[in-house]
């Protein structure tokens, strides 16, 4: 076997490191550099594109560390019996990319995984050692993410999260028996009782002992887990079950949701439930609003009847249109939680609504300026100078919103 130059290695697990998602930094406590003996930082504006929940673009090294993999699991393209290009990085060589592409102003941080190679603790105990030699030797103070793995021995997670800013350990597919008949080699009650060890270990870090020392800092940014949608049969009302449960029970910062296609040389027999992007991107909109809109799950979910989302429109959308005996509400008037569930409205707009109408009355020029998304809204608000009128029973208000149909090509 031919040996692969770095630059080789870095293209094949950079391209491999893309079907990991879970890759943001928001939330960590600040590391700087001071007096000129550490590099990096973890803070400041954004060789992956990332988006942090607070809307920051940051830049890090996404890599996996290998692409070798002992596992078979059905829907991983670095399976054991999938045919694709293989490398494998050297601890020394992870640290090096690292600190050259940061001084190169390339990135703010690393992202890493990896295929499991021998074991889960040889594994996991090289992304210790590139995590440690960064942040020791290389006196790196940039963001560092890792993907552990579940089944490694606890005190190894334990020394990633007091290196890493942030952990992730993916739950792989929404239930059980998914996990059983596509991943048979991955034990969902071993996955969580490694999530619960972060969450309890991160939680303890928060107290103080009767000194008033805090122990050492660990996962300071928390911990997310990564879910592959549309490799089983699970709806969305499953998919967003699943994560209203991780996220109350181990604390998540974040679910992100990986869209499976299927993989041009496997074998297996996957379904292709649904067009995998237009789900992914519905499934964080659900989100977004479960966790910060106060909806319900049902509320979501129920707008079809098979328990999938519409991917015609965004689901507040859906479910504005599905309750229009609830609309229009006046927006001078309104409660919070019912502003909240304008269409078009942010978080931001009815925070703005709110501390304005205790002074005066709202215009519909006034909503435009805060920031509305009124193409939406309109249809279902009332302000001064502005009524719907019949707009929001009319039969054709779902096609306003929907793009136009096209003329398919023959050729």
């Amino acid at each position: 076997m031919s040996v692969k130059s770095l630059e080789q290695k870095l293209a094949i697990l950079s391209d491999a490191a893309k079907y990991d998602a879970s890759c943001a930094s928001s939330g960590s406590t600040k590391r700087d550099s001071r007096g000129g003996k550490s590099l990096g930082s973890n803070e400041g504006s954004g060789i992956c594109h990332s988006y942090a929940p607070d809307g920051r673009c940051i830049s890090l090294l996404k890599i996996l560390m290998t692409n070798f993999c002992i596992y078979d699991c059905s829907y991983c393209i670095n399976r054991v019996s999938s045919n694709v290009a293989r490398a494998r990085f050297s601890v020394h060589e992870v640290v090096k990319l690292t600190i050259e592409f940061y001084r190169r102003n390339y990135i703010e941080g690393l992202f890493l995984s990896s295929g499991v190679i021998r074991s889960p603790d040889d594994t996991m105990s090289e992304m210790v050692q590139i995590a440690r030699k960064l942040r020791e030797e290389e006196h790196f103070r940039g963001y560092i993410h890792l993907k552990t793995i579940p089944d490694a021995a606890p005190e190894l997670i334990e020394q990633a999260g007091l290196l890493a800013d942030r952990l992730s350990i993916n739950v792989e597919l929404p239930t059980d028996a998914a996990v059983a008949q596509y991943a048979p080699e991955k034990k969902p009650e071993q996955i969580r009782r490694a999530m619960a060890d972060v969450r309890l270990r991160k939680d303890a870090g928060k107290d103080k002992s009767f000194t008033g020392k805090r122990p050492a800092r660990f996962a300071p940014a928390g911990q997310s887990t990564q879910m592959i949608i549309g490799a089983d049969g699970s709806n969305d009302a499953a998919v967003l079950g699943q994560s209203t449960r991780l996220y109350s029970s181990y604390k998540l910062k974040r679910v992100y949701y990986s869209a499976f296609s299927p993989i041009p040389d496997s074998s297996s027999k996957l379904p292709l439930i649904r067009p995998p992007l237009e789900r992914e991107h519905r499934l964080y909109q659900a989100d977004w609003l479960l966790r910060f809109y106060k909806f319900e799950l049902d509320e979501i979910t129920s707008v079809t009847q098979d328990g999938n989302l519409d991917l015609e429109v965004d689901p507040k959308l859906a479910w504005a249109l599905a309750n229009r005996a609830l609309f229009p509400l006046d927006v001078n008037r309104a409660s919070r939680e019912m502003l909240l569930r304008v269409p078009g409205f942010g978080v931001k707009t009815v925070s703005r609504i709110l501390s304005t109408r205790r002074h005066r009355a709202l215009r519909y020029e006034d909503l435009t300026r805060m920031g509305a998304s009124m193409k939406k809204a309109k249809a279902f608000i009332t302000a001064g100078g502005w009524s719907p009128g019949a707009l929001t029973d009319s039969i054709d208000l779902r096609s306003r919103f929907t793009p136009p149909p096209q003329q398919l090509s023959l050729l």
